[in-house]
């Protein structure tokens, strides 16, 4: 699987769709079919394919990744309140990476302000200034 040089996959969707068929169980084929179809803007069906992974089990790390994304490509079909719980579950995850949870927490922060929730978006806001300057909080 080649990435071209503007930085999108060419020819992935087919050959992962192939992995796929073949092996319908296999998480990481989902997740990454998923990758390929956000980057070329096909984000509804980005958003099964990171739904698929996140239900057949991803191990740690690719699934709060799987959920950014699924994230964002909910962002982008217009499901806020779906982006609010993907963002939601990394935060609860904790992930050590502290800046996936400052992203999160940033992310979520811009679409509680968006539906008018300015308390919470203060709130997010607030911890993910705690975790940039590596201060020690209770999350």
């Amino acid at each position: 699987m080649l990435k071209d040089a503007m930085g999108g996959y060419r020819g992935t969707a087919c050959e992962i769709s192939r992995i796929i068929l073949k092996y319908p169980e296999n998480a990481e084929a989902w997740y990454n079919r998923g990758n390929d179809r956000a980057s070329c803007g096909e984000f509804r069906e980005a958003l099964s394919d990171y739904t698929m992974a996140l239900q057949l089990g991803l191990r740690f790390r690719e699934a709060i990744n799987a959920y950014g994304n699924r994230a964002m490509a909910r962002i982008e079909t217009g499901d806020l309140d779906g982006a609010i719980e993907d963002f939601s579950v990394i935060i609860e995850r904790k992930p050590k990476n502290l800046w996936m949870l400052r992203t999160a927490y940033l992310n979520r922060a811009l679409l509680k302000e968006k539906k008018g929730d300015s308390a919470g978006a203060i709130d997010d806001r607030r911890i993910a200034m705690q975790l940039s300057s590596n201060k020690k909080t209770t999350l």
